[in-house]
């Protein structure tokens, strides 16, 4: 497998390059997240309404049924107003698939389990080379051909890339090769296997999914535990999260998956720690507050809630800025150093406006600025608590002492 290096941790495939619009898709550019609308075509006004949405989501592509000839004859206006490149989801109807490519669509995917003729397959592939737009061949493991099904014993790894490889070459008969192409199973080990299998016989884009996933936090959970898999492989150039939700979930998702993975750069990010008997606020809904505050903010920062002034500075210290509790108040830290005192009711209050002003000034700027008795304020409610509660730094020498005592050497 011939592979590169580029931006980020893993190294990924090279594949031919398509364009979806003005997004690119494989060659190494970056891994795309796609979604899809869940609204009638033909409500111009109610499809645009998500479109925008998943858009301001981190959503680089979406897709929009063209399923009878009333949302054909909506896409020129949803083309025009459009933020994202959009791509019309075709089944069993070549002819809307003329009528997408003729109205502007920046790309076309065809299902190869319901459009079985192949002069009609032809026909899209010579209208979208005449319009310079690439067709995804989007394998299904639920609608295969019946012939390649029964062929393999069912929708096996193996059938699916048979499906997708017979598609192709009627794609490559007419002469056209702006192609990526999907093998979705609902099933994690299939789907796996199936892209795996995929990547080692084509050099096409891959648009990785687990269809059918459900919805979170299962649904999640699949798409993360496959599609993060085959990423971290170096398999993958564009992606869909597909579950029963608002999409712009989907989009969210599939945006901090690459972002946990070093493949898309970082926005906002919250770390938290887990809670456990020191916390002295309900971290969960600090943290979840501290989300929904920040989440709208076009900041890139990593922010902490920790539980405690114990540890949660130290343990947070590659966090850009965070807060921790104790003893009705809350200490403000900017990489690990204690900066600012605040009452525990304005704990994220201030953790907003001390974020604002960090993205505007800068970290040394701020760390001048710090309340210089905020740390030796801090480190004394850290020892009360430590007294009051089991010092987690204490326990091994605990350990220790009682060892001595087994062994008979303590005097």
């Amino acid at each position: 497998m011939k592979i590169q290096l580029v931006e980020g941790p893993f190294p990924r495939k090279i594949t031919k390059r398509i364009m979806v619009g003005r997004v690119p898709v494989g060659g190494g550019a970056p891994v795309s997240v796609q979604s899809m609308t869940t609204t009638k075509t033909a409500d111009v006004e109610g499809t645009l309404q998500p479109v925008y949405a998943l858009a301001g989501a981190g959503c680089d592509i979406v897709r929009i049924t063209c399923d009878d000839e009333d949302a054909a004859a909506a896409f020129p206006e949803i083309l025009a107003r459009s933020p994202v490149p959009i791509v019309a989801d075709i089944h069993f109807q070549y002819r809307l698939a003329l009528a997408a490519i003729d109205a502007g669509v920046q790309a076309v995917r065809l299902n190869p389990g319901n459009i079985r003729k192949e002069q009609h397959i032809k026909d899209v592939a010579r209208a979208a080379s005449d319009a310079g737009i690439p067709i995804r061949v989007g394998v299904n493991a639920g609608s295969l051909d019946k012939d390649i099904a029964a062929a393999f014993g069912g929708p096996t790894p193996e059938a699916l890339v048979a499906s997708a490889k017979k598609e192709i070459a009627y794609l490559e008969d007419a002469g056209f090769t702006d192609i990526k192409i999907s093998v979705k199973a609902s099933n994690v080990p299939l789907m796996i296997e199936s892209y795996r299998l995929l990547s080692q016989e084509v050099d096409y884009p891959l648009h990785l999914g687990v269809t059918e996933a459900g919805p979170p936090p299962n649904g999640v959970v699949k798409c993360v535990a496959g599609i993060g898999t085959l990423l971290a492989e170096g398999i993958g150039d564009t992606i869909r999260f597909s579950l029963t939700a608002d999409p712009v979930e989907e989009a969210k998702a599939g945006v901090a998956l690459l972002q946990a993975l070093g493949l898309r750069e970082q926005g906002f990010d919250l770390v938290a720690c887990p809670s456990c008997g020191r916390a002295e606020v309900d971290v969960i809904q600090v943290a979840q507050e501290a989300q929904r505050r920040f989440e709208d903010k076009d900041w890139k920062l990593q922010v902490a809630v920790m539980g405690c002034v114990v540890n949660g500075p130290g343990e947070a210290t590659s966090a850009d800025i965070g807060i921790a509790s104790g003893k009705g108040k809350g200490h403000l830290f900017i990489k690990g150093k204690v900066v600012r005192v605040v009452p525990e009711a304005e704990m994220i209050d201030a953790l907003m406006e001390e974020a604002e002003k960090l993205v505007t000034e800068g970290v040394e700027a701020r760390l001048a600025q710090a309340d210089t008795s905020a740390e030796e304020e801090a480190e004394r409610t850290a020892a009360k608590l430590r007294e009051e509660k089991v010092d987690p730094n204490a326990v091994q020498a605990k350990i220790e002492h009682v060892k001595e005592i087994l062994h008979g050497d303590h005097g």
